[in-house]
């Protein structure tokens, strides 16, 4: 028997002190059977410490390895901001930082291997790219919570992201990385 794909709804209120944004966030988000969950939730914790009112998911999902899991669309059929998550191929954000004025990375996997597996390409701009790490322990803790129906607090400042699911707080650091 074959996995479905799940589809989880999220209602956040955001803090984002560093950008001044206050939002009250409610959107959901499909999780495609091979998507891991630490995959799945650094998505949505990329989607809500970047959100925008034209911030999209990718619409194909992971059924397009080329696709960004994340982006701002722009008018000329480009991109504002494209997010990748986890480990993608220094091919992968070469292209990217071709396409879009701004590129960014979340991971939660080993953060010197992909730096190291970068610095020995080619990626264009790759100086210019804004690297982000999670820890796995921090995910793990988060995924404990989720639900198909998730209404979460998030704090975000200075590197530091608090969220509150009920009355449990799940505290954990967003680290800036560097190329």
């Amino acid at each position: 028997m074959s996995k479905t794909t799940t589809i989880y709804r999220f209602q956040i209120e955001l803090s984002d002190i560093p950008r001044s944004v206050y939002q009250a966030l409610d959107f959901r988000v499909a999780q495609h059977p091979s998507e891991a969950l630490p995959y799945l939730l650094t998505r949505i914790l990329a989607f809500a410490l970047n959100y925008t009112e034209d911030l999209i998911f990718a619409p194909t999902g992971l059924h397009d390895p080329d696709a960004a899991a994340i982006s701002v669309p722009d008018l000329q059929g480009g991109h504002r901001l494209l997010i990748e998550i986890g480990s993608p191929s220094a091919k992968k954000l070469h292209k990217a930082t071709k396409v879009a004025q701004s590129v960014k990375v979340y991971t939660y996997k080993n953060p010197e291997n992909l730096m190291n597996d970068l610095r020995a390409e080619k990626v264009h701009r790759l100086n210019e790219i804004e690297f982000f790490a999670l820890r796995p322990t921090f995910l793990e803790e988060l995924g404990h919570f989720l639900k198909r129906d998730n209404r979460w607090s998030m704090l975000f400042d200075d590197g530091h992201i608090s969220i509150h699911v009920g009355e449990q707080a799940i505290e954990g650091e967003l680290r800036p990385l560097s190329i």
